[in-house]
C-alpha cells in the first residue's frame, strides 16, 4: 500500500473544494485539534478558522464554567398558561352550588336557605327552640287558641274542686268523722274514678291538639302563616287517628298497671315481704320500660298529620325516624319540659302569694262569708293565670316536638331536598309542607334515592 500523500486525505475525511487559484487550509486529523472547556461558548458571527470537521467523540473531564444570572423578565399573561399553585384568586359569590364556576376555581359555600323559622338543613338545639318560639309568635291565634282549648277542661277541674271541698280543716275533719268506712271506700273510689276519667280525656284532647297544632309548624318552615279555622281545617282528617294513638297508649299503661299489681299480690301471698326483692325490680324496669317507648312515639302524632297515615302507620313512623336518635329526642324533651316547669313557677308563685295577701288584708276576722268570696276571687284568677300560663307553656312544647320532627326527618330522610322544591313554586298551595311527600330511609314506603331540586 502506497504511502497517502499529506495534500490529498481520504475521501471521507476531504474537505469541501476550494475555489481554483486559492490554496488549500493545512489540515490536521480531529484528535490533534484543541478543545474548548466547558462552560464557555463560541461567539456568535466571530470568523472561524475553518469548515467544521466532524471527527470521532472524545470524552473529556467536566469543567463547569461560572453562573452568571440575568434580570428576571415576566412577560405578558397568556391564558391557559401554566399558573402556579396558590391560593384562588377570587371566590364565587353565585347560585351555582351543584358543580364548578368557571369564574373562580373553587365554588363558595353557601349557606341553606332560611324561609321561615328555621333553615332547611338538619337543625341545632337552639335553632329547635329559637324557630319554636317564632312559630308561637306568627301564629298566635292557632297556636296559643288550640293551647287553651287544650288547658280549658283542667283549669275548669281545678277550679271546681276547691270549690266543692269543705272551706277549713276543721269542717273537712268533721264531714270525715261522720262517714262510715263503706261510706268512706265510695267515696275515695269515686274520687279515684273521677281523677282518672279527667286525666284521660284530658290526654285525649291534649294528644289531639298537639296533633293539630302541627299544622302552623310544618308551614311556617316556608314562611306560611296559619288560622286557626285553616289549621283545623286541615287537621280534622286526622282526628280519630289521633284519639286511636291515645286510646292505645292509656290501654298499653293501663294493661302494663294491671300486669304489674298482679304480679304484686300473687308473689306477696306467695314470698311474703321477700316478694320486695322481686316487685321492687320488676317496678322500675316497667317504669324504664314505659320511659323509652314514650320517647320513641314523641313525635307520633306529628307523623299521622304531616304524613296522613293511621295510627299505627304513625307508631312505626316515629320508631322508625327516632331510630339512632334516642338519647338527642329524650335530651331535648327534658329540657324543654325543665325550662316551661320553671317559668310556670316564677310565673305563677307571685300569683299565689298575691292571692294569699289579698286574702289576709281583706278578711282579718276570717268572716266565713268574706272568706268564701275572697276564696272564689282567689281560685278563678288562679285558674286564668294557671289557663294563660299553661296555654304558652303548651304551644311551644308542641312546636318544639314538631320541629323535632321535621329535623329527624331532615337528617334520615331528605326532608329538606323536599321543602326546596316547595320553596321553589313560589306559591302556597294551602296544604301541609311535607305530606305527600315519598319517605326513603328506615321505615320507608318507596325506594329511590332523593333527587335535587331541578
Amino acid at each position: 500500500m502506497s504511502e497517502q500523500d499529506p495534500q490529498h486525505p481520504p475521501s471521507g475525511n476531504r474537505p469541501p473544494e476550494q475555489p481554483a487559484g486559492q490554496p488549500h487550509p493545512p489540515w490536521a486529523p480531529p484528535h490533534q485539534q484543541p478543545q474548548q472547556p466547558w462552560g464557555i461558548s463560541p461567539q456568535w458571527g466571530s470568523p472561524q478558522p475553518g469548515p467544521y470537521q466532524p471527527g470521532p467523540y472524545q470524552p473529556g473531564p467536566y469543567q463547569p464554567g461560572p453562573y452568571q444570572p440575568g434580570p428576571y423578565q415576566p412577560g405578558p399573561y397568556q391564558p391557559g398558561a401554566h399558573q402556579p399553585y396558590g391560593p384562588p384568586q377570587q371566590w364565587s359569590s353565585g347560585p351555582n352550588i351543584a358543580g364548578p364556576n368557571p369564574a373562580a376555581p373553587y365554588p363558595a359555600y353557601m349557606a341553606p336557605p332560611k324561609p321561615g323559622v328555621v333553615p332547611l338543613r338538619p337543625l341545632m338545639f337552639g335553632e329547635i327552640m329559637d324557630g319554636a318560639f317564632q312559630t308561637v309568635r306568627r301564629n298566635p291565634k292557632a297556636m296559643l287558641g288550640a293551647g287553651l282549648v287544650a288547658q280549658a277542661l283542667g283549669a275548669v277541674i281545678a277550679s271546681v274542686l276547691p270549690l266543692v271541698a269543705p272551706a277549713s280543716d276543721a269542717s273537712a275533719e268533721a264531714w270525715v268523722g261522720n262517714l262510715g268506712p263503706s261510706e268512706m271506700t265510695s267515696i275515695f273510689g269515686a274520687l279515684v274514678g273521677g281523677f282518672l276519667v279527667v286525666g284521660v280525656v284530658s290526654l285525649f284532647i291534649a294528644l289531639v291538639m298537639q296533633g293539630a297544632m302541627v299544622v302552623p309548624v310544618a308551614r311556617s318552615v316556608l314562611n306560611r302563616r296559619t288560622g286557626f279555622r285553616q289549621m283545623w281545617l286541615l287537621a280534622r282528617g286526622r282526628a280519630w287517628a289521633l284519639v286511636r294513638l291515645a286510646g292505645l297508649g292509656v290501654a298499653a299503661v293501663l294493661l302494663g298497671i294491671a300486669l304489674i299489681v298482679l304480679a304484686t299480690v300473687g308473689l306477696a301471698n306467695s314470698m311474703g315481704t321477700g316478694s320486695l326483692v322481686i316487685v321492687l325490680p320488676l317496678f322500675l324496669a316497667f317504669v324504664a320500660a314505659l320511659i323509652w317507648v314514650s320517647v320513641k312515639l314523641t313525635v307520633a302524632p306529628a307523623a299521622i298529620v304531616v304524613e296522613d297515615v293511621g295510627a299505627l302507620d304513625g307508631i312505626r313512623r316515629s320508631w322508625a325516624v327516632t331510630r339512632g336518635n334516642w338519647w338527642r329526642v329524650l335530651g331535648i324533651v327534658l329540657a324543654v319540659s325543665l325550662l316551661i316547669g320553671i317559668i310556670s313557677q316564677i310565673v305563677l308563685i307571685p300569683v299565689t302569694l298575691l292571692a294569699a295577701l289579698l286574702t289576709a288584708v281583706a278578711s282579718p276576722q276570717d268572716l266565713a262569708s268574706q272568706a268564701s268570696a275572697l276564696q272564689v276571687v282567689g281560685v278563678v284568677l288562679m285558674a286564668v293565670v294557671s289557663a294563660a300560663v299553661g296555654a304558652v307553656a303548651f304551644a311551644f312544647q308542641t312546636s318544639v316536638m314538631a320541629l323535632l320532627y321535621m329535623d329527624l326527618r331532615m337528617r334520615n330522610e331528605g326532608l329538606d331536598i323536599a321543602l326546596l322544591r316547595l320553596l321553589e313554586s313560589g306559591s302556597d298551595d294551602g296544604g301541609i309542607p311535607g305530606r305527600g311527600v315519598p319517605v326513603y330511609g328506615p321505615g320507608r314506603y318507596s325506594a329511590g334515592p332523593p333527587t335535587m331540586p331541578g
